[in-house]
């Protein structure tokens, strides 16, 4: 299990919060505040999930996941979005994401996701390394 997550949201409070959530569980979390420092690090590093806000300074969760896919795509990605609704969601599983966890996060929800996320994902196998600490961007 690759147990490394990208965190893209331009909210430090937010990051930190998740990490605060997932302290107890054995997944690493990095943090990026938009799409262009979301590709240097999936460039750099092998992640078991990407976490991401709908919505980004300099783009979509849909840029997202095509990088994703290019970059990474052994990583499962997972959309965030403090109006989600079952439309969103809907739309969010057709274009290929893993999951849509929705804000204010639940810390036993995201638990249970980005865990699962991680378990499935093959990106373990990947030669590239993968951070060692929880880094927030600013």
């Amino acid at each position: 299990m690759n147990s490394a997550v990208l965190f893209i949201s331009p909210h430090l409070q937010d990051a930190a919060a998740l990490a605060g959530m997932i302290v107890s569980v054995p997944l690493e979390l990095d943090h990026a505040c938009e799409v262009r420092q979301a590709r240097e690090r999936l460039l750099r590093f092998s992640y078991g999930a990407v976490l991401t806000e709908a919505t980004l300074p300099d783009g979509t969760w849909l840029d997202v996941l095509n990088a994703v896919n290019e970059l990474a795509s052994c990583s499962a990605l997972i959309v965030t979005k403090r109006s989600a609704d079952d439309l969103f969601w809907a739309e969010v599983l057709n274009q290929g994401a893993y999951d849509l966890l929705a804000q204010p996060f639940d810390t036993g929800e995201v638990r249970r996701i980005l865990s699962n996320a991680c378990a499935q994902s093959t990106a373990a196998s990947s030669p590239v390394a993968r951070p060692r600490f929880i880094a927030l961007a600013m």
